[in-house]
């Protein structure tokens, strides 16, 4: 049976120190740092231009790193220095922790534990936002960044905008798009996207209304985080999803890929043609430059296989561009007259189908629904007609 750690010979296991960013935050910085020297003394503090008395609270704590920016750059800035410096003096991992008395320093053995049991992972502690004197814009906030992590990366989390966090800092990304409060949603998705472990410990937390100072501008900082995620969704939908199917195909091999990933997934028949009409019906849809990102969102939508809505959508793949144009015209034809010629054959132009645009519209909406509507029934008997050989054979 393997000895359980003493917490002291727990804490020296592991080469970490504790970043805590602060902000005018003189009430409580004091209190914060000395609970988290009864756990390290390993600790960088990065005063973030701050205008009350935290310069000089921060005099009596001389023999700790610290780092003073001259102006406010924004908890994003003050962290990526925290990491840099951290790194330069070869810690291995971060935790960083609010100067604004939420936290608890008790819970940093935590930290330290659930990373001898999944090494290089980056941990986020999950507070209960059902608590009470947890501000409601705090809970609501915290639900809407669950929401579109879980978007983005495909991984439910309970909290996302914890800042009592543990960072692998060899591995976390380099690049980033912001430096403002945001930082802490975008380096955790771009975390996962590298493929590091991002998971919650729970922790305590307190909100005391009396002392605790919120830096949170509700309109400003939404919106700025509402762009980001915008940026993000983008990404994820563009380059990331599809990035990371190739990957799981090519590494599994097509061919088993696509029996056991796709064939022999847990949906049902229907659901499976469900996701071949509507990787049909967007690829050929008159909705070039947002196919993908269309297709995503309603495969999410409606919790269809991605795999094979993105498999089914490239009818529009470039060699059958042609076919799908002239489809869509000759479709048009039926329901649209126009008063310019309308030219199907092999010296068709682009300036033919502007000409005639609203035929191509209304002509590729028509043929999408149709061949969706025809290539998923075809598809639901093909499927089940495949399922109920699998079972005779079994």
């Amino acid at each position: 049976m393997k000895p359980t750690l003493s917490q002291h010979d727990l804490l020296n296991s592991t080469s970490f120190c504790v970043i805590v960013p602060t902000y005018n935050n003189h009430k409580t910085l004091q209190k914060v740092l000395d609970s988290i020297l009864g756990f390290t003394s390993n600790i960088i503090i990065v005063n973030d231009g701050s205008t009350d008395t935290t310069f000089e609270i921060l005099q009596n704590y001389s023999q700790l790193t610290q780092i003073h920016h001259p102006n406010n750059l924004g908890k994003g800035r003050a962290l990526r220095n925290g990491f840099r410096k951290a790194i330069e003096m070869k810690f291995e991992y971060a935790i960083t922790i609010d100067s604004d008395g939420q936290h608890f320093a008790s819970d940093i053995p935590s930290f330290i534990a659930a990373i001898q049991n999944e090494p290089n992972s980056l941990l986020i502690g999950s507070r209960n936002m059902t608590q009470e004197n947890v501000p409601k814009k705090s809970s609501f906030g915290n639900k809407f960044s669950n929401f579109w992590f879980k978007f983005e990366t495909g991984i439910k989390l309970e909290d996302t905008q914890s800042g009592f966090r543990l960072y692998p800092l060899q591995l976390i990304p380099k690049q980033f798009y912001t430096n403002k409060f945001e930082f802490e949603i975008e380096i955790i998705v771009r975390s996962a996207w590298k493929g590091i472990v991002v998971k919650n410990i729970p922790i305590q937390v307190l909100y005391d209304p009396a002392e605790r100072v919120s830096h949170f501008r509700p309109f400003r900082d939404f919106t700025r985080i509402s762009i980001l995620n915008t940026v993000l969704v983008t990404n994820a939908l563009l380059y990331i999803k599809p990035r990371d199917f190739f990957r799981r195909a090519k590494k599994k091999g097509f061919k088993k890929f696509f029996l056991e990933d796709i064939l022999e997934s847990n949906d049902s028949n229907f659901k499976k043609a469900a996701a071949i009409a509507l990787g049909i019906f967007i690829g050929i849809s008159p909705f070039w430059g947002f196919q993908t990102v269309l297709l995503f969102t309603f495969a999410a939508l409606f919790r269809l296989n991605k795999v094979i809505a993105y498999l089914s959508s490239n009818v529009s793949f470039p060699p059958f561009i042609p076919f799908v144009i002239y489809g869509s015209l000759k479709m048009g034809s039926y329901f649209v007259s126009n008063d310019a010629p309308l030219v199907l054959d092999s010296s068709i132009t682009l300036n033919d189908i502007q000409q005639n645009a609203t035929q191509y519209i209304v002509g590729s909406l028509i043929l999408a629904a149709v061949s969706a509507l025809l290539v998923g029934f075809i598809s639901y008997l093909l499927l089940t007609a495949f399922s109920s050989k699998n079972k005779k054979n079994i």
